[in-house]
């Protein structure tokens, strides 16, 4: 398992909190001559702005697509990291042009978004819920299993030498230090997906706090974004919380491997998130989870992300241009910006699932017909 710091501009985009990356690649910026002096087709200059909002889990990886994207099309996106449940407000109440979301709509959010259109799921990347924790001492990753972190942060074990601890960590020192819990405060997608996986394991955890993007935690300290959980882990020795793995490299975190659902403890990489992404079960409106995946190789705490839009964007308020733009950034998303995500250790969406995003993308509209690409 390796902690260190991501490189470059990776790093950056990484420890942002709000507002968009400032670096890019030059490898993704438009050029007038190749090497041989013969002239290259320069993209459609669309300029303007989009708006976003919504999840933190992929805001690194976002505001990473947007510093390329507005060198390459002269377009800014401005992307505020609120939260998947401000997120889904926002994009239902109109006030951004594209929302984001670590969970898939609920049937009642897809029926209030509704009252302007027909809303649109496009997956994006996966990424690594990590368990990080900060104990002195202890620099090689933990083994867990589902229960035992559902014990954690259902307030049942206290200390670092719990007997539940050492039992499967039989090589690691662990001190009697006090366990202090970080999660997020705010409605969060990150949150339903890490619950989930808790749900899974522990009756205890399904029965009590239960699976939502907001829940009644039983013990702990909440904290907003995953930047906000990412600080609170760093500030507290003995803290443990679950943070996206941009995140947790960006702190020098270190994370516990998980027992999967084939029964093998596996590191967050981005080998073990992609393998998380295979021989899904796709349903035709793309809302799916890919949490406590079956694969062997699988890390079992690997989410999907969305970014959310409607069917028709004109009909939803927006102009022509505007959906032009949409459209632009969405395509790059599925193109330029899937070979990005592995430099921050997000993984790019496996082959059907690609395609059928693709899909949702070129059979957006304005008004009823196509909208042209750039």
């Amino acid at each position: 398992m390796n902690n260190r710091l991501m490189p470059g501009c990776a790093a950056l985009a990484a420890t942002l909190a709000l507002g968009v990356a400032a670096c890019g690649s030059d490898a993704d910026n438009a050029s007038s001559t190749a090497s041989s002096g013969a002239k290259t087709e320069q993209p459609a200059q669309l300029g303007g702005t989009l708006n976003g909002a919504g999840a933190t889990f992929p805001q690194p990886v976002y505001q990473e697509w947007a510093a390329r994207f507005q060198e390459k099309v002269g377009t800014t996106v401005n992307y505020q990291g609120i939260g998947s449940g401000g997120g889904i407000a926002q994009f239902t109440a109109g006030t951004v042009d594209f929302g984001a979301t670590d969970s898939a709509m609920k049937d009642e959010e897809i029926t209030a978004a509704q009252a302007k259109g027909e809303p649109v799921h496009i997956p994006t990347v996966l990424g690594a819920v990590t368990i990080s924790y900060n104990l002195d001492g202890v620099d090689s990753g933990l083994k867990l299993d589902g229960a035992t972190i559902a014990d954690i942060f259902l307030g049942k074990i206290k200390t670092w030498n719990d007997p539940k601890l050492t039992a499967g960590n039989e090589d690691v020192k662990l001190p009697s230090t006090k366990i202090t819990v970080c999660h997020r405060s705010d409605e969060s997608g990150t949150t339903k997906n890490f619950t989930q996986f808790l749900a899974a394991y522990s009756p205890a955890w399904e029965s009590g706090p239960g699976v939502d993007k907001s829940v009644k935690w039983p013990t702990g300290t909440g904290a907003k974004g995953n930047d906000g959980v990412a600080a609170c882990i760093k500030q507290n020795p003995g803290a443990v919380g679950y943070v996206e793995q941009a995140y947790a490299l960006a702190n020098n975190f270190t994370f516990a491997s998980v027992k999967n659902k084939s029964g093998n403890f596996v590191a967050p990489t981005l080998e073990s998130t992609s393998a998380a992404g295979q021989d899904l079960d796709i349903p035709e409106d793309l809302r799916l989870s890919t949490i406590d995946s079956p694969g062997a190789d699988a890390y079992p705490v690997a989410a999907l992300t969305f970014l959310l839009v409607y069917q028709d964007p004109c009909k939803a308020g927006m102009d022509e241009q505007g959906a032009k733009r949409l459209k632009a950034w969405l395509d790059y998303a599925l193109g330029d910006g899937q070979e990005v995500a592995s430099e921050l250790q997000y993984a790019k969406l496996p082959d059907e699932l690609h395609t059928k995003a693709q899909a949702k993308v070129d059979g957006l509209q304005c008004n009823g017909q196509a909208i042209p690409g750039t």
